[in-house]
């Protein structure tokens, strides 16, 4: 039971989120970009913790995303979701090629490179006709299935489901014999590589499906909100999409849908801490590497165990007077 309690407290969590949005296009609007955040992380959340592999690419995946959706409705007349299905293949060839191409590289190395990559990515983006330059795309249709139009919060309800389905089946991948192999080439690479397992192979499998997950954030924002241009995945992204699994816990998946909703919730929604709400998660993710290490969730998890053994404790006593 205790393996699947925070799966249940996760699609308790976008349940209630549902219902706290309801039909108020603000708060439908920060649920989104929730969302879209906490599909990058969850990309993020698949090399970095399962795989160990440091990728800083990560908005450039998400505008990958972004702009299949904007460029195919646009100039090729696609509807939306057809966009949104081109977009996780594209940005998988996208990062195993640079994977393949940075495969010597490890660490601080391996960071900068991906990082200058992701940066020229987003500035290539800017000066080509084809993506609107620094404008952008804009005044994008709705989305449409055949002839049924969702409305707005039928939209984010299909963005909340898919966010959970995506948390639930990495989590189950996690837990499954491909998951402790990718994280046992984490720890041991000789040993996996011992064995017969490709470590190099797993490791780019790990960077397209990631790749894959964070271009459906990309891909979310634009459908909603009808535009994208360079300026929506500045290299922000990237230390955010690092930040929330950290925040949320990297001992599960949901920890960085969870680490999603701090973050929004600390800089979007309080309007108290608008004008600190970056700084205010810098030194979030300070005090929680240093007290709490395996972040809100792993915190979590270590308190109500300890509750249940106390509570034990204290019953079995009883039981003895």
């Amino acid at each position: 039971m205790s393996a699947r309690l925070p799966n249940v407290a996760g699609v308790l969590g976008l349940v209630l989120l549902v219902g706290w949005a309801g039909s108020d296009l603000y708060r439908s609007s920060l649920l989104v970009t929730m969302l879209t955040y906490a599909l990058i992380a969850l990309g993020m959340y698949v090399p970095f913790v399962l795989a160990g592999s440091l990728s800083l690419s990560y908005s450039a995946y998400a505008a990958t995303g972004a702009y299949a959706v904007a460029i195919g409705t646009a100039h090729a007349g696609w509807p939306l979701w057809l966009g949104m299905l081109v977009a996780p293949p594209v940005a998988a060839i996208i990062a195993v090629v640079l994977g393949a191409a940075t495969m010597r590289l490890s660490g601080f190395y391996l960071g900068a490179v991906t990082l200058l990559f992701a940066e020229a990515f987003i500035q290539l983006l800017g000066n080509l006709g084809v993506t609107g330059g620094p404008s952008g795309i804009v005044g994008l249709p709705l989305l449409t299935f055949g002839g049924w139009e969702p409305s707005p919060q039928q939209t984010v309800l299909m963005a909340v489901v898919l966010t959970g389905v995506l948390a639930l089946a990495l989590d189950r991948l996690r837990r499954s014999p491909w998951g402790v192999v990718i994280r046992a080439s984490r720890e041991v690479p000789i040993a996996v590589d011992t064995a017969g397992v490709s470590v190099s192979v797993l490791n780019l499998v790990a960077l397209g499906a990631g790749a894959a997950i964070a271009s459906l954030g990309g891909a979310l924002f634009t459908t909603y909100v009808g535009a994208v241009n360079p300026e929506t995945f500045s290299v922000n992204v990237i230390f955010l999409a690092v930040f929330m699994p950290l925040i949320g816990g990297i001992g599960n998946p949901w920890g960085a849908v969870l680490g999603a909703a701090i973050v929004v919730h600390l800089t979007l929604n309080v309007d108290s801490l608008a004008s600190s709400g970056t700084l205010l998660v810098s030194l979030s993710v300070l005090v929680i590497l240093v007290l709490f290490p395996r972040g809100v969730l792993g915190f979590a998890g270590t308190a109500a165990r300890g509750g249940t053994t106390l509570l034990t404790t204290v019953t079995k006593r009883g039981a003895r007077t």
